[in-house]
């Protein structure tokens, strides 16, 4: 026969359980935000840019320059931010026109643009940093998470260089395929090449050459989810984003008041551009951003918050080789390299829809330009002038218009 339990008993068996959940919690909490698994407020407070005080003259000829250089930018149509640092100085900050042109709304620093392709490099860190942690492997076949992609061969080390040989899914599918779906998400797009037939035809095999393809960047996002059981914009959040301090970068699939404030709208030739049916195809594009985000995003990873500086090597890796040139890609950014194969530019550019954005690092003179556009202008990709006046001296001739 079981014993009463006396009332004075549960309460002191219920204190007791209460008092370890309490210290449970406290230690789990300890563990989470100990200096080695979180970034702390004083590093992410150090990756911002700090403005130039009592510029010597030789600083104060290059901010007139880069001012003039701007002034015939915006005279030929240029309408976006600008955020040129150099040895994490500001030596320009400026915006230039309208959000929304009819609205006439002014853009201000705090402005947010389609980052169009410039989208790909965080896409990269997100799968980068899954590797580093060993939950994915670069030598990964896409039927390791997807076992119906009809496409074998086909790597994560080649998603990420372009050396996939897939198909770009945007020009992929017929309407029989879609049937009438609007703004497919990654999912949709996996699931139609599964389905698909006939197989739309790949460019070229696995990891004969380079080929840069949206597709490749869409199924990354894909396994981060698939591997992670997040939303792709959840994990962006919650392993680069807040960890970076970077409160204004969102994906264009997130709706919410915090995501949709101070987004602005691209423009071609005066019209404003609406939703696209692929908008809501993210990792190859898709993300929203400031310049001081941005910044942010490169100057955390050079510090190594969120990747090892093995890891980062890798990613500023040269992997095609298959025509001559100092035009090359790693993982999940572009370089001019040098004779030793080392990266002279790391950068990334891209266009979509109006929009027109290029992050531009140079390494030798620590500086980083970005220039974010939302009204089609190719004066977004020419940074020869920039660059020399950030170099000091002498001409850099080997630079190409590029995206």
């Amino acid at each position: 026969m079981l014993k009463k339990v006396q009332p004075k008993v549960w309460w002191t068996a219920a204190a007791v359980l209460v008092i370890l959940l309490i210290s449970w919690g406290l230690v789990r909490k300890s563990k989470t935000d100990s200096p080695d698994l979180a970034v702390s407020d004083k590093s992410v407070a150090n990756l911002d840019p700090v403005p130039v005080k009592n510029p010597d003259a030789e600083m104060a000829a290059k901010i007139a320059k880069i001012e003039d250089i701007f002034r015939r930018k915006r005279k030929a149509g240029f309408n976006g931010n600008v955020l040129i640092v150099q040895k994490g100085q500001i030596l320009y900050q400026n915006s230039f026109g309208f959000a929304h042109v009819k609205e006439k709304d002014t853009l201000t620093a705090d402005s947010r643009f389609q980052l169009a392709s410039l989208s790909k490099p965080f896409t990269a860190v997100a799968v980068l940093k899954l590797i580093q942690e060993g939950r994915v492997a670069l030598d990964d076949s896409v039927q390791r998470f997807f076992p119906d992609f009809p496409y074998h061969g086909v790597k994560v080390d080649m998603l990420l260089s372009h050396r996939s040989g897939l198909p770009n899914y945007i020009y992929s599918f017929n309407d029989s395929v879609r049937h009438g779906r609007k703004y497919p998400d990654n999912l949709d797009i996996l699931d139609w090449y599964a389905k698909a037939v006939p197989t739309p035809q790949p460019y070229n095999r696995p990891g004969r050459s380079f080929n840069y393809c949206n597709t490749n960047y869409c199924v990354l996002a894909a396994i981060v989810e698939k591997v992670t059981g997040d939303s792709f914009g959840k994990y962006l959040n919650s392993e680069i984003f807040t960890p970076l301090g970077m409160q204004n970068t969102y994906l264009l699939t997130d709706t919410t008041i915090a995501a949709t404030k101070n987004r602005t709208a691209g423009h071609q030739y005066g019209r404003r551009l609406e939703k696209d049916y692929y908008d809501d195809v993210v990792g190859d594009k898709g993300l929203f951003s400031t310049t001081t985000d941005i910044y942010r995003f490169y100057n955390g990873l050079t510090k190594g918050l969120i990747l090892e500086k093995k890891m980062l090597n890798e990613a500023f890796k040269p992997r095609s080789f298959e025509r001559d040139g100092i035009r090359n890609y790693g993982y999940g950014f572009r370089m001019h390299i040098k004779q030793d194969h080392t990266p002279r530019f790391i950068y990334h550019g891209g266009w979509w829809k109006g929009y027109n954005t290029m992050l531009w690092v140079c390494p030798e003179d620590d500086a980083v330009i970005i220039v974010l556009g939302n009204t089609y202008n190719r004066s977004t990709y020419d940074l020869r002038e920039l660059l020399e006046v950030v170099h000091g001296s002498g001409k850099i001739d080997d630079i190409e218009k590029d995206i």
